[in-house]
């Protein structure tokens, strides 16, 4: 029975690029994935593309492309990727642009278009989920629409042989069940097979989360050289029946217990995990393990798939000021909060302006703010960090330049001192209808110049 292997040698924007090498290295792929994006990831996109018109895809995306295609290359891996973000046909120029000078021109670059729905949605009264608002009233400064493709938009790049598909926004599970709808040639309203693909893809899409990373703790799971902890390779069948494991000679583990974590991870409902191609169902799945870091996994299935798609808002909720300085010594804790005091007072004298602002000891109640127990806790050392939004930059500005001035104008004895400005950007969700997408694939003349992209397919190794 024919089986392939799928890798993924990223789970978000910033991860590692040495394990992602390995595993193309020695894991047999026949196709990596490259997942980068999360719902801010692709609004900031926008606002970058909007600035310049040659930017907007994945800032680690000539990297990747640099060090991985070479290999690719060599070991006959498809890879693919939603590092496009807001712009796959310049993420596609700069590819192109990569590969003459690796002279690698035999491999076919394939972007895909459509999941920027801003012109769409916005006339709409598809309500915003966070607000209950419809898109027509409201009043937030909306940038961005992002909506979550699937397999569907991706199948038209593999059918022409590209070795490198380059998408925007596509749902985190349909970058790896392209793959297998593909090569299975599993019909589109298979729910079954489809969502038995999901559930793999899922267990893929965080990359080191299902090896032990984030997993992991000194106490209760303990993982095997997390420092070099390996990538996720499933290996599926047809029927959609396989195993899920991980780069040979890495650290990490895959354990029932890692799988576990990862399958309900994110998941609200486990008996209904919607994609744009099927509505997964995981509440049956059983794992075993058949040897060490190999689990099977068995029991998915999957229903008809929803008439709408996701949409990612990028919504300007203008800028973040923050400032942060030290203390360290006797009456740590008693200065910190001297010096809270003085930035409150100044704030009110100068009459500055925010629409929101938070005041945190970095160790003591930075995360669980007042519900912390600190009452018996005495620090050696804080830091405090104020941080406020405001309209115009300038009024955000203030936040560090106050914290700063603690140097010589508040308690005695302080650390460091950072602060820092910057445009904030929020996400906010919404719904829009399916018939609404307008995809398209492109390559580099918006054609394959008169190749035979059967010239293109490589033979792909088989397992059973």
């Amino acid at each position: 029975m024919k089986a392939i292997r799928i890798g993924c040698g990223a789970g978000y924007a910033g991860d590692r690029i040495d394990p992602a090498k390995e595993l193309v290295k020695k894991g047999n792929l026949d196709y990596l994935i490259l997942e980068g994006l999360a719902e801010r990831t692709t609004a900031i996109a926008q606002l970058q593309k909007s600035e310049d018109a040659d930017k907007g895809y994945g800032a680690f995306l000539e990297e990747r492309m640099e060090e991985l295609l070479p290999l690719c290359k060599e070991k006959g891996t498809t890879l693919i990727t939603n590092l496009g973000a807001a712009n796959p046909k310049a993420a596609l120029k700069h590819v192109e642009r990569i590969k003459k000078e690796l002279k690698l021109d035999s491999l076919l670059a394939a972007a895909v278009t459509g999941s920027d729905v801003l012109e769409q949605i916005l006339p709409t009264d598809n309500k915003i989920w966070e607000t209950k608002e419809k898109l027509s009233d409201t009043e937030l400064d909306i940038i961005s629409a992002d909506a979550y493709l699937g397999v569907e938009q991706i199948l038209p790049a593999l059918k022409e042989g590209a070795d490198i598909i380059i998408t925007g926004r596509v749902a985190d599970p349909s970058l790896f069940l392209a793959a297998m709808v593909y090569e299975f040639s599993w019909e589109l309203n298979d729910w079954h097979k489809l969502g038995k693909g999901t559930i793999f893809s899922h267990l893929l899409e965080c990359a080191a989360q299902v090896t032990g990373g984030y997993f992991a703790d000194t106490y209760y799971k303990q993982i095997d050289d997390l420092w070099n902890v390996g990538l996720p390779i499933v290996e599926i069948n047809e029927d959609g029946e396989g195993f899920i494991t991980k780069t040979p000679g890495t650290g990490g583990n895959v354990t029932v217990q890692t799988c576990k974590e990862q399958l309900l991870y994110e998941v609200m409902n486990p008996s209904e995990y919607i994609t744009p191609d099927v509505t997964a169902d995981f509440s049956n799945v059983y794992f075993t393990e058949e040897e060490p870091n190999v689990i099977r996994v068995e029991n998915g299935s999957g229903r008809e798939r929803t008439d709408t798609l996701k949409v990612t808002l990028g919504v300007d909720k203008g800028y973040l000021g923050e400032g942060m300085i030290s203390y360290a010594g006797h009456h740590a804790l008693e200065r910190s909060k001297l010096a809270e005091k003085i930035i409150q007072e100044r704030i009110k004298k100068r009459s500055l302006r925010f629409t929101d602002i938070k005041y945190e000891l970095l160790g003591l109640n930075a995360l669980h703010g007042s519900t912390s127990s600190n009452e018996r806790i005495e620090p050696y050392e804080v830091l405090l960090r104020v941080a406020a939004l405001a309209e115009d930059k300038y009024q955000a500005e203030q936040i560090g330049n106050e914290v700063e001035s603690l140097w010589l104008n508040g308690p005695g004895g302080p650390g460091g001192v950072r602060k820092n400005t910057k445009r904030v950007i929020s996400a906010y969700s919404t719904l829009i209808a399916r018939e609404s997408i307008e995809s398209h694939m492109i390559t580099k003349d918006e054609g394959l110049n008169g190749t035979n992209p059967a010239e293109r397919n490589r033979p792909r190794p088989i397992w059973g």
